[in-house]
């Protein structure tokens, strides 16, 4: 079992990526720890507690962590999420609340306490990674590995230059793609490929009570036809960790700009590694069929659980 805990800001497609790890019988969760970012902590922590009674997730402890950016004004996607964040999905109250303490030193705790075995897959903004580094400067070696939903290679979809969750703060990005270990980035370039079309909601329409949460996030999220519709962007690096084979990566040199006036945010990717060592495994093609297998499949088995 690959033990992963997931750093993250619900959000649509990070809902949909903690029901991908939730069904995947390869994944366990080990914690869910939250940060401002497709819209206000309270809101994300709030949907990531209503996610864990609604999905059944037993005591997986989630963590809030911080608010905004480390150096920057906040800002947020609610114009793309909705309002609570989570599309017009109405979810039951949760009984539970928050674990005790701060994201960044459940992260540490965590992996301190099992070195070697687990990923920590970052769907969000990057700031409790880049302060659990800060802080804690030995989880780069206690960690599994660390996949990002994140950054791009060729254009952005906040800026022109920057994608959503690096340009939301990119000093907390830079720190963290430069603290020493092979960050996986799993980018616009490849997510924006795996698209939602009606065919893919066809086979979520019969899930049962899960399909009360999926189907009406995926139709919120952008215009489904038979040859297109929405990404599901974060669950694309939950699908990797589950199996990696489904996509391409290629060693690189990930800079992230902080300075630019026009590119701040923006992850400057160099695949001309030379004699330098490489900071980044960065993805750049995903078999789009075997994920929507994997997505579905995963749904299948939650829906069941569901009833």
């Amino acid at each position: 079992m690959h033990k992963v805990l997931i750093d993250c800001d619900p959000g649509i497609d990070d809902a949909l990526a903690i029901t991908l790890a939730h069904g995947s019988p390869s994944l366990e969760i080990v914690g869910i720890t939250t940060v401002g970012g497709n819209v206000d902590l309270h809101l994300t922590t709030a949907n990531a507690l209503a996610l864990r009674e609604f999905l059944d997730l037993g005591d997986v402890p989630i963590t809030p962590g911080s608010a905004g950016a480390l150096l920057r004004e906040r800002i947020h996607a609610a114009r793309v999420h909705g309002a609570s964040g989570l599309a017009d999905v109405i979810l039951p109250e949760p009984v539970r609340t928050v674990a005790d303490g701060h994201a960044a030193d459940f992260i540490i705790d965590t992996l301190r306490a099992a070195p070697g075995e687990i990923t920590l897959v970052a769907v969000g903004p990057l700031t409790n990674v880049a302060l659990a580094v800060r802080r804690e400067p030995r989880i780069v070696e206690w960690a599994r590995s660390l996949v990002i939903m994140g950054g791009s290679y060729t254009r952005g979809n906040t800026t022109p230059a920057a994608e959503f969750n690096i340009h939301a703060d990119p000093e907390a990005a830079a720190i963290v793609f430069g603290a020493g270990w092979q960050v996986t980035m799993v980018p616009l370039d490849v997510t924006l490929t795996a698209l939602v079309t009606s065919e893919v909601l066809r086979r979520m329409e019969n899930l049962g009570r899960l399909s009360d949460l999926v189907v009406p996030c995926c139709r919120y999220y952008g215009v489904v036809t038979a040859v297109g519709g929405p990404a599901i962007h974060d669950a694309c690096a939950v699908a990797y960790v589950i199996d990696p084979s489904l996509m391409t990566v290629v060693p690189a040199v990930v800079e992230v700009e902080t300075l630019g006036r026009h590119t701040a945010g923006m992850t400057v990717t160099d695949f001309n590694v030379g004699d330098r060592t490489p900071n980044a495994l960065v993805a750049t093609s995903i078999d789009v069929p075997r994920f929507w297998d994997l997505v579905v499949e995963a749904f299948g088995r939650v829906g069941e659980r569901l009833g």
